[in-house]
């Protein structure tokens, strides 16, 4: 595919890792060429000057559930990177489950890449699975490039992905840390004093999965962490007062780090007392002071990204017409709404838009071993770029969202932060609704 011609786009507000200031990327083969003051770009080079507009990092977001092959009607890669484009996001890291077969084979890896060819209108990775019974199918992954290992430490929906544990955790760290390639755990450990609970509502959901399985499972890993010091990524964190583990962990320099997203950081359980399953995902959206302590270790740099945790399912698997929250699929699917949830957020809060670039870009790229080309606004660094309105408030409206299945727990809700513009490699992949450039997306190896 030819790249475009050099080009360069301005603003006031570029976004680079040193900080924000007014620029022009000058971009040439799809990488970025150079940083310069607008007045300084050849005469020879086409400039397009976005004045007050933000011109930011495509974002990498490294959880996502794409479900193709097997489960194509849940999500697949066409749609979920159509939606991807749309909320700026311009690489993607697709979850081991809940394709099927999943993956935790090479062979399933393979499947994965054929389904994902000539469909993505983004750049797309993956990350391998780690089951009770594939860990000397680890390191052949690894060499095949995928970009993380995924584990469930409590049952994760799917027969053909089981939890694993400390038993697994002790054999396939020591290869991780030699490779340096994250161990990304879903952190829930059951109490085994816990009882069950019939789940009717909201409620009885978020009394179903206390904080005591989250903390019992990120005291596990933490010193499974000093202990092997291996890369582990904790996700999708919902429990405020455990951001504490992560920043001792970070004084103790382990290689520990974690991820929230974005519906813990925009909805609260006493918000939520009449909800209806659209809400339902693992761990369950906690109490409000929860949400604040998660924005304060964002703030304070304790928590290292946000990712969606995209995890789509067909409209009757959410049960809504009989609110059967027991049988409801878990799961929330926000891939395009992650920028302007988490800058509507930032109302309340002190943060320049440097920082927003790590949480949603620098970091997440550095984990999956992309940074050398993604993340950043960087000369050498592809021309991943997402340019968008930080002043524009609007309301979402569940059917003009770009993934498969519509709905929405955001629907009605109010944002702020509406992107315009998606380049990814230098190619216009999405503006204002269209996609110009078709399924330009790449399929991505983890570097060595």
């Amino acid at each position: 595919m030819n790249s475009p011609p050099r080009f360069a786009v301005a603003s006031r507000r570029v976004v680079t890792p040193e900080g924000t200031r007014a620029a022009a990327v000058i971009i040439n083969g799809g990488r970025i060429e150079a940083i310069v003051n607008r007045d300084h770009v050849p005469s020879e080079v086409p400039v397009e000057d976005f004045d007050d507009l933000v011109i930011s990092p495509g974002l990498v977001d490294a959880h996502v559930h794409i479900n193709e092959p097997g489960r194509t009607d849940w999500e697949g890669f066409a749609s979920a990177t159509r939606a991807a484009a749309a909320g700026g996001v311009t690489t993607l890291v697709d979850m081991p489950l809940n394709s099927s077969p999943v993956t935790t084979t090479v062979a399933a890896l393979e499947e994965k890449r054929a389904a994902a060819a000539g469909q993505c209108w983004v750049d797309v990775a993956f990350h391998a699975g780690l089951v009770p019974d594939n860990l000397a199918d680890v390191e052949p992954l690894l060499d095949a490039g995928v970009c993380g290992v995924k584990a469930f430490m409590c049952d994760s929906g799917l027969d053909e992905f089981p939890a694993t544990g400390e038993r697994e955790f002790r054999q396939i760290l020591p290869l991780l840390a030699r490779r340096r390639v994250p161990l990304l755990v879903h952190a829930e450990l059951t109490d085994e004093h816990a009882t069950a609970v019939e789940i009717r509502n909201y409620a009885d959901w978020l009394a179903s999965r206390p904080e005591s399985f989250e903390r019992n499972a990120i005291n596990l890993l933490r010193a499974l962490c000093a202990e092997y010091l291996a890369p582990i990524h904790v996700v999708h964190l919902a429990s405020g007062p455990l951001t504490s583990h992560f920043f001792w962990a970070k004084q103790d320099g382990l290689p520990l780090t974690v991820e929230t997203c974005p519906h813990y950081l925009h909805f609260y359980a006493e918000r939520l007392e009449g909800a209806d399953p659209r809400f339902k995902c693992a761990p369950p959206i906690r109490r409000k002071e929860d949400r604040a302590r998660l924005w304060e270790a964002l703030i304070a740099g304790v928590i290292d990204t946000i990712g969606s945790d995209h995890s789509p399912c067909p409209p009757d698997m959410k049960h809504l017409a009989s609110g059967d929250w027991q049988s409801s699929w878990g799961g929330i699917s926000s891939v395009e709404l992650t920028l302007p949830i988490v800058w509507r957020g930032l109302r309340t809060q002190i943060a320049p838009f440097t920082r927003v670039a790590e949480w949603l870009s620098a970091n997440p790229a550095r984990l999956v071993g992309l940074a050398d080309r993604k993340g950043r606004i960087a000369v050498g660094c592809d021309a991943d770029l997402c340019i968008w309105n930080h002043e524009e408030e609007w309301t979402v409206v569940g059917e003009q969202l770009q993934h498969r299945h519509k709905l929405t727990p955001y629907e009605g809700e109010r944002l702020r932060g509406r992107v315009q513009r998606t380049y990814v490699r230098g190619q216009l992949a999405y503006e204002d609704g269209k996609f110009p450039a078709g399924p330009i997306g790449e399929l991505l190896r983890r570097n060595p």
